[in-house]
C-alpha cells in the first residue's frame, strides 16, 4: 500500500527520538481543503484510535484514518534536503493535479 524511503524513516526516527514519548506512532492523514482541495497531515501522535490502522513500515508505526486510507494507496513517502530546507516529498499515483505551490492535490476518481 503505502512505501516509505530510507530517508523518510531516517527522519521519522530522528523526530520519534526527540520526543522520548512511550507510543510514539506516526499519523499520516488527508483532509480537505487547500487550492486543489485535499492535503496531506503528517504528525507524532501519542494515541491510537479503534478505527485506526496500524502498519508497520521498516520499524515505522504508521496510523492512519479509515477517510484517508483510499486517498493514500501507493503513496510513496519520501524526505529530502534542498536549498530550501527539509521535507517529506509524497509521491502518490493517484493525484490528477496539484495546486502552484504543490501543497495541495485532487485525486482521481
Amino acid at each position: 500500500m503505502i512505501q516509505i524511503t530510507p530517508a523518510a524513516v531516517k527522519e521519522v526516527q530522528r523526530m520519534q527520538s526527540s520526543r522520548q514519548k512511550v507510543n510514539n506512532y506516526f499519523r499520516l492523514k488527508v483532509n480537505k481543503g487547500g487550492c486543489s482541495g485535499l492535503y496531506y497531515i503528517f504528525e507524532l501522535s501519542e494515541t491510537r484510535q479503534e478505527s485506526d490502522y496500524l502498519y508497520q513500515l521498516e520499524g515505522i508505526s504508521m496510523l492512519i484514518d479509515q477517510d484517508s486510507l483510499p486517498y493514500l494507496e501507493g503513496l510513496r513517502l519520501d524526505y529530502a534536503e534542498d536549498l530550501m530546507g527539509g521535507g517529506f516529498r509524497f509521491s502518490n499515483p493517484r493525484v490528477a493535479a496539484t495546486c502552484s505551490c504543490g501543497l495541495s492535490f485532487t485525486i482521481n476518481h
